[in-house]
């Protein structure tokens, strides 16, 4: 729970996907959640071919971690 993989191939795919992660963080900003996405480079073969993807993995950010609205507006 709270947590997926994405895998994306090429600049257009890898674009669409942060675009997708992009929209999804908005919708859930409306229920109090916000996502933290951390980025690696992975290898894959297609066709008997070697290729390099972008391999995102999208975590709901910990309460523990967001900072309370008093000390946003204190800074």
């Amino acid at each position: 729970e709270g947590y997926v993989e994405v895998q994306a191939i090429g600049a257009s795919a890898l674009n669409q996907a942060i675009k997708a992660a992009t929209i999804a963080r908005g919708y859930l900003a409306e229920d109090g959640i916000d996502l933290v996405i951390v980025p690696s480079f992975s290898t894959v073969m297609i066709d008997e071919s070697e290729r390099t993807a972008v391999h995102l993995a999208i975590y709901t950010k910990p309460q523990s971690l967001v900072v309370p609205e008093a000390m946003m507006l204190a800074a």
